[in-house]
């Protein structure tokens, strides 16, 4: 420990006798023997910087880097424009962490302001928090924040991603509120089957538009059943399709939730991501986590602070909604950067190109062999059933280059386009199949 410490020996002598010590090893005097580590620990030698370059690439030499990638899922490769990485690669917003002192985080929380004002822009929504973990955190926090003394029961849909379905799961649990899975029909969520059994004691419904199969669901629909028995309406959302979608507050959801990845954060081995957050004003109160608000200091000039709640009351965990005390500040101000980097013609653009190019490649698949599952419209993501083995099919497309779409059995898969896909390579990868 001591190579760490950036005092002398000496000095460190003289601040163990200053507490009564005359050795390090008294310090931890205390410690029974026989739970202490008798010599040396079995880690190897430290290297040189040049000795773990070399090891750590040829590490990296294991991984294999697909040029071309039909595979979403929850993770989507996406065009990041370098200013991006540029931005926020600057040491006072890479190294910069909690914004505890206003007055001397006026650029992080200014970048937080920014990045929540665009949220609500993009959703439709009154407020956003400073974000939370990911998505499908996001998700649960939103089942939670709705629990009320005489609602706990949730409803959400089968066709969520597994994720999150797991995740608002585990919540549930933790707060003892009763979830319920809506089944699927066709492809998307069963609403007559929500309407007969939804009552009163619900707190909330959800939904993910478009779903984990890329359909979209009857969103109007769901959110009249969930309204109409007093509970609140969730929709998880993918952010890219709200450039030519509707806004969740034009569905008539009460919260917005979704991952915030395609918005400029690489697919990164999946992660670091963001769960972006917005609701409507009545439940701005409700939201986990943290909200930056603009002001005006004594002297009248425009101040950011963090408002509304305070971080220290997520910490009392006999009384608190919510314990999530933080926010994913540098992966916030990327996607920040991203939206302003785009603008609402950039974004409807990236959309239109998505899903314009997951519709020619349904069709091209669908002369070879792959129909199309989906019975509902379709963004960018779609289902295919062949008579072809997934693994077999999916193997060919990797020997090649590809990486095809994500394998749901034997003989269905999931397909997702993006505008980083080229029609050349839709059509390569419709050659490669026909072979197959």
């Amino acid at each position: 420990m001591g190579r760490y410490v950036p005092n002398t020996e000496l000095e460190q002598l003289k601040m163990l006798e200053e507490i009564g010590f005359q050795a390090r090893e008294d310090l931890f005097g205390h410690i029974p023997e026989e739970v202490k580590v008798k010599g040396s620990l079995a880690i190897p030698e430290g290297m040189s910087e040049l000795e773990v370059r070399r090891k750590m690439q040829k590490i990296a030499g294991k991984n294999q880097v697909f040029g071309t990638i039909f595979r979403g899922a929850g993770a989507y490769r996406h065009f990041i424009p370098s200013i991006v990485k540029s931005v926020i690669s600057k040491e006072n917003l890479l190294t910069a962490y909690t914004p505890y002192q206003a007055e001397v985080s006026q650029g992080i929380l200014q970048s937080i302001f920014e990045y929540q004002t665009m949220i609500c822009q993009l959703t439709g929504m009154d407020a956003s928090n400073a974000s939370v973990y990911d998505g499908a955190t996001a998700a649960a926090e939103a089942v939670a924040m709705c629990r009320e003394r005489k609602r706990k029961k949730a409803f959400i849909s089968s066709t969520v991603h597994p994720d999150v379905l797991s995740t608002v799961r585990t919540y549930c649990f933790g707060n003892e509120m009763e979830l319920v899975v809506i089944p699927a029909k066709d492809g998307i969520t069963d609403v007559k089957f929500l309407e007969e059994i939804i009552d009163d004691q619900t707190a909330c419904v959800y939904i993910q538009h478009p779903n984990y199969y890329g359909s979209l669901e009857p969103a109007e629909e769901i959110g009249k059943a969930a309204h109409g028995a007093g509970a609140r309406y969730i929709m998880g959302v993918n952010p890219i399709s709200l450039g030519i979608m509707k806004t969740p507050r034009e569905y008539g959801a009460d919260v917005a939730v979704g991952e915030g990845q395609p918005m400029g954060l690489s697919i990164a081995f999946g992660g670091p991501y963001l769960g972006f957050m917005a609701c409507i004003e009545g439940m701005t109160r409700k939201l986990p986590g943290r909200i930056v608000g603009q002001t005006t200091d004594r002297n009248k000039k425009t101040g950011y602070v963090l408002t509304l709640q305070a971080r220290e009351q997520h910490i009392r965990r006999e009384k608190a909604s919510s314990n999530v005390c933080s926010n994913q500040a540098l992966c916030a101000l990327a996607v920040g950067v991203y939206l302003a980097a785009m603008g609402g013609s950039g974004l409807h653009n990236a959309a239109i190109q998505c899903t314009s190019k997951a519709h020619y490649m349904a069709a091209e698949l669908k002369k070879i062999g792959y129909q199309t599952e989906n019975k509902a419209e379709f963004f960018h993501e779609f289902v295919t059933v062949s008579q072809t083995s997934s693994a077999r099919a999916l193997k060919a497309l990797e020997e090649k280059g590809v990486l095809g779409g994500y394998p749901l059995d034997d003989r269905r898969i999931l397909w997702c386009c993006t505008e980083m896909n080229s029609k050349e390579e839709i059509d390569e990868t419709i050659r490669i199949l026909k072979e197959v």
